[in-house]
């Protein structure tokens, strides 16, 4: 029987990012008792049929650091008492500066988790005060310092590319300074902006002014570049791993492999069925059984989603494992969409591998079209 991993999402948070549309809850922290309530009582409910054990858990938002770190050890409880949770496994905490105390860190580590992931997008102060993060620099360090004092070694660190007024210099020197600190995972992403959040206004009415695409690909390949140069392995779009530390969570996503969401607006993928949680906070207090939606994922949606999910990845798709899980050859089911991408020059194929070649790592967008 499969593993299958955890995801549980935590809405709240002291102030939106202005690119940031997820689902998030600024000035509602006195609601995180009776979510939390709530929270657990789906996690017992939903375990019921459940019969797999647990390799990875990731506790995402929103900021989960921000609310009180006894309701975190609440939330892992209640997954230990009611899922089979291998002692090994990966179990994550999204954090951000200016929102944790060492006995927050402290309480973490007894919890059981061992991977924190950082969300610090750059370390010039002036770019994080344009996108509205309530940190600075200096706080990032801070919070770093601590996790490595406490006995965290599993530590990704979140930075961002194609930033408003955002220099290629300033991208190298983030690099720079953040490899100094020797973390084991990094992940850049590149800015996406959303509607209706405060950047896409102020972009609109011409107050800030975002690098064109030109200047966001040098930046992306610097990255690249450097992070590789640094002994990083570029094993996802926008992720990059020292031996033995990528997001097993993440990867096995990628990997098509069954996890179940707990909390407002938060996703599940069991059994060729996708679930999504109503992504209202007070409809969840008040019924978070009530609002999901339900999508029986037909074979050829499935393997449509398997081959978008996997050019995620560096490696690409293995054409036997591709075959060992659903029998058919990639290479004649999808004969039409691989033909016209490699001649586009955005795959490449060998005896067992259809991967995405470097033209495909800019144009990434245009391989998934393919498959959804």
């Amino acid at each position: 029987m499969e593993n299958i991993g955890i995801y549980v999402h935590i809405p709240f948070c002291i102030h939106k990012c202005y690119y940031c549309d997820f689902i998030s809850y600024p000035n509602k922290l006195d609601k995180q008792k009776e979510y939390v309530q709530v929270l657990t009582k789906e996690i017992e409910v939903r375990s019921k049929n459940v019969k797999n054990y647990v390799d990875t858990i990731y506790i995402g938002g929103g900021t989960p650091s921000v609310i009180d770190s006894s309701y975190i050890m609440e939330i892992l409880g209640a997954i230990r008492k009611n899922y089979k949770v291998k002692k090994n496994a990966e179990i994550t905490i999204e954090v951000n500066p200016g929102t944790v105390t060492e006995e927050k860190l402290k309480d973490y580590k007894m919890a059981g988790i061992n991977r924190l992931s950082i969300g610090l997008q750059s370390t010039k102060n002036n770019l994080l005060e344009k996108i509205g993060r309530i940190h600075k620099y200096e706080d990032f360090l801070n919070t770093y310092k601590l996790a490595q004092k406490i006995g965290f070694k599993n530590i990704n660190v979140d930075l961002m590319i194609g930033l408003p007024e955002q220099s290629l210099q300033d991208v190298e020197d983030s690099l720079v300074e953040i490899i100094k600190l020797k973390p084991r995972h990094i992940s850049v992403y590149s800015l996406i902006l959303e509607e209706n959040t405060k950047l896409e206004v102020l972009v609109n009415l011409g107050k800030l002014d975002l690098p064109d695409d030109e200047l966001e690909r040098q930046m992306y390949w610097k990255v690249k570049g450097v992070l590789e140069d640094n002994e990083y392995e570029h094993y996802e779009i926008s992720n990059f791993a020292k031996k033995g530390y990528k997001s097993k969570h993440n990867f096995n996503c990628w990997k098509q492999h069954n996890y179940l969401g707990f909390g407002v607006s938060a996703h599940s993928y069991y059994n060729n069925i996708r679930y999504s949680n109503t992504n209202n906070l007070e409809e969840y207090l008040k019924n978070p059984e009530g609002k999901n939606i339900e999508e029986k994922q037909t074979l050829e949606e499935a393997k449509k989603e398997y081959m978008m999910l996997g050019l995620r990845t560096l490696d690409g798709i293995s054409i036997s494992e591709f075959k060992q899980k659903y029998v058919d050859n990639p290479l004649y089911l999808f004969k039409n969409e691989l033909s016209k991408l490699t001649n586009e020059g955005l795959l490449e194929i060998d005896l067992d591998n259809i991967k995405l070649t470097n033209k495909g790592l800019d144009l990434a967008n245009l391989v998934w079209e393919e498959f959804i």
